[in-house]
């Protein structure tokens, strides 16, 4: 990055507005002497609409509110959360555009090398569970502030759920960090109306009617909704569907006070969850609350969910109800930067990876089961207006560092720009977790024609040398129309086009939710017909695969290794799965059932099955020679070892990876360390190295005591 795309006054200044202060220096600058919002982010701050704290700080701005960024602070202490003096109404918190652990850790539950979205890539800059100190530190500055926790990890956590790196199942964020509401999903209408209503006067109880809540009831309040359940049990078999008196208000004339509790506590509208205490000791108990979960996510016919722990109740409220097109471009329109705060003098890889593309829609109705996409940003499409994206793209054009190409347009799938199921009132009562799986549905309203359109006008525009698609592309949905896979492969296609099969296997395809195999394979040819024709053939494409996931044995990774080989794939990462809070792959992996048809699952949870699993997908790189040839042995597959034409690797170990194993014995050094400060240490990793690091694990008992002979010893 250079150091001019850091520096005030701005190349855009007739578009951007100031970024929101920093620092107590910078909230005086703009002549303030209070803030109503101190947004508090795991990430660093960058003014740039692919960064939720961007968004949210602005269209909190264009409501009329003053917001200060407290970016990565330091939280051993609260006092960086005193600088701004005490917020007028609340503070937000958000560990960032990622859940922190999975920020922090690999799949075997090693440090990670870097961290994107902090500034020169530095690891420890933020904590593990982030959510958590950050409200902790918010309470311990200004005792009685209303705590607004939101982003990914507050939202997939909104529930008792599955904790990965802990292998537990924890109990909902909101009593582990005492924050007041959780704002789950996409938020921007939801933290307006909250800035809005406390302004005016509302407390946090006054709040409980926004959709896109989660919010805890004490015991007493929670009892009500343990009475109105029995009462309508007791109604129902005297015929009647809904209470004779609504288990929301209190009544007056026992001298206390009114209480509303949700958004639509008749018992008709909750659906009870079982228990935190139920799930966390009977697994089927936990695979049941996420079938309940999941089906009540389209924000059109959801109810709210109620799971109590212990005598409180966690009350969900039904998902924020999608943006329209006008709303979305006032949300895209709003004066961005698109830049880091000047303060930073490194790259912030995040940053530098989107810098130049263009969101133009956000959502997915692919309902993968590994995915927390559709979970999060809902699974109905939301896109802006063509005239919209086309003044983004104007800005980018008038950037006099813009070297002319656009990185991305697209979202979190390339192709589903404006599709929408085609009958509302279907829409309104439908269930179904995927549009596109088993097969599409014959409503869903796949036309690409407006995205065409679109890639057209963006190309042609003056300023702009080329537009790349480099989001995934929905193969099973480019292939409806040969219009659009022309355009893309004649104009859109950097060199190679990025795209997701995930497996081979029928049997794992099914348990993630993804088209067959034959799918992505005539996609290749066709792919590669239409790279031919435009006179690119060179082209190629780069799928992506997934090691480990639930229903994926030694056998189902060899046929995908040979699938490989036979075709010509050397894939240069390796996705590992990780099981992220709330997702269905996730239940799979903790319980070994699928939570829809309840039938067992088989799950590789030890080490040696997943390092086995993730080298057969790399079976043709030298280091790992010993991994596949045991994994070939143990499966029986012994045929695949030699010099024929499907074998994977040769019969005797190549000297390379001889060199490998010897040199991994003698390394001690491959793992980074992170600081705690908590002990005093400043933040991010240690600079010195320890004799034997194996990375922080989480909740692990021996390295504790290995750490305490050796303070004892010294």
């Amino acid at each position: 990055m250079t150091a001019s795309r850091l520096t005030l006054p701005l190349w855009n200044e007739r578009y951007a507005a100031p970024l929101a202060p920093t620092s107590a220096a910078e909230m005086r600058a703009r002549g303030w002497d209070y803030v109503d919002v101190v947004f508090i982010s795991g990430d660093a701050y960058v003014d740039h609409p692919s960064f939720a704290a961007a968004i949210l700080t602005r269209v909190l701005e264009q409501a009329g509110f003053r917001v200060a960024v407290l970016s990565q602070p330091n939280w051993q202490s609260c006092e960086p959360w005193r600088q701004f003096g005490k917020p007028r109404l609340f503070f937000g918190i958000s560990a960032g555009n990622m859940d922190s652990l999975i920020n922090h850790y690999t799949a075997n539950k090693k440090v990670r090398n870097d961290d994107a979205y902090s500034p020169g890539g530095r690891i420890g800059l933020r904590p593990d569970r982030a959510t958590l100190p950050y409200c902790h530190r918010a309470r311990e500055a200004f005792p009685g502030v209303p705590i607004i926790a939101g982003g990914v990890e507050a939202s997939l956590r909104r529930l008792a759920h599955y904790d990965y790196w802990s292998d537990t199942v924890r109990r909902s964020i909101l009593l582990d960090s005492k924050a007041d509401l959780v704002v789950f999903g996409m938020g921007e209408k939801t933290i307006v109306d909250i800035a809005r209503r406390l302004a005016a006067g509302e407390t946090v109880k006054d709040l409980r009617d926004l959709r896109g809540l989660a919010y805890v009831l004490g015991a007493k309040e929670s009892e009500s909704i343990q009475a109105s359940q029995y009462s309508q049990a007791r109604s129902a078999s005297d015929g009647l569907s809904t209470l004779s008196q609504p288990p929301q208000a209190r009544s007056a004339s026992d001298g206390r006070s009114e209480i509303r509790p949700s958004l639509a506590l008749r018992a008709c509208d909750l659906v009870m969850l079982p228990s935190f205490e139920q799930v966390k000791s009977d697994k089927l108990a936990f695979v049941e609350a996420t079938r309940l979960i999941h089906i009540n996510t389209n924000p059109l016919n959801a109810k709210t969910l109620v799971q109590f722990h212990e005598r409180q109740a966690v009350v969900v409220n039904p998902p924020a109800l999608p943006l329209t097109e006008a709303e979305m471009d006032r949300v895209y329109d709003l004066p961005y930067t698109r830049r880091p705060h000047p303060s930073y003098t490194e790259p912030i890889p995040a940053y530098e990876m989107i810098k130049d593309s263009v969101t133009i829609m956000r959502g997915c109705f692919g309902g993968c089961t590994f995915c927390s996409i559709t979970a999060h940003q809902g699974r109905i499409i939301q896109s802006r207006s063509q005239e919209s994206i086309m003044q983004e793209v104007r800005k980018l054009a008038d950037d006099p560092e813009f070297a002319g190409v656009i990185s991305d347009i697209g979202g979190p799938t390339a192709n589903m720009y404006q599709m929408r199921c085609t009958r509302p009132e279907v829409e309104a009562k439908c269930k179904r977790l995927s549009c596109v799986h088993p097969t599409v549905c014959k409503l869903l309203g796949t036309d690409h024609g407006p995205l065409v359109e679109l890639m057209r006008r963006a190309r042609t525009e003056p300023g702009i040398r080329k537009v790349l698609v480099a989001s995934g592309i929905r193969m099973d949905l480019a292939q409806l129309s040969p219009e659009y896979l022309r355009e893309l492969a004649e104009h859109h296609v950097g060199g190679h086009l990025k795209v997701a099969p995930e497996h081979t296997d029928p049997h794992v395809l099914s348990l993630m939710k993804k088209p067959e195999n034959d799918n992505f394979e005539t996609f290749a040819r066709a792919f590669r017909k239409a790279s031919q024709q435009a006179g690119k053939p060179k082209q190629y494409l780069v799928p992506y695969y997934i090691a480990s996931h639930p229903g994926s044995d030694l056998h189902a990774m060899i046929d995908l290794a040979v699938f490989l080989k036979r075709n010509g794939y050397r894939p240069d990462q390796v996705q590992d799965f990780i099981p992220a809070p709330f997702d269905i792959a996730t239940c799979m992996y903790y319980t070994g059932i699928d939570p829809f048809t309840k039938q067992e699952v088989y799950i590789a949870k030890g080490l040696r099955d997943r390092k086995m699993q993730r080298a057969l997908m790399q079976f043709f790189k030298p280091e790992n020679y010993f991994e596949v040839r045991k994994a070939l042995e143990e499966a029986g597959r012994s045929d695949l070892i030699g010099s024929g034409c499907d074998c994977l690797i040769p019969a005797n170990p190549p000297k390379e990876a001889i060199e490998a194993r010897r040199h991994r014995a003698n390394d001690t050094d491959h793992y980074h360390t992170v600081a705690n400060p908590a002990k005093g240490e400043k933040p991010g990793e240690r600079g010195a190295i320890l004799p034997k690091p194996a990375g922080y694990r989480p909740g692990r008992k021996t390295q504790q005591r290995r750490q305490g002979k050796k303070r004892n010893s010294n």
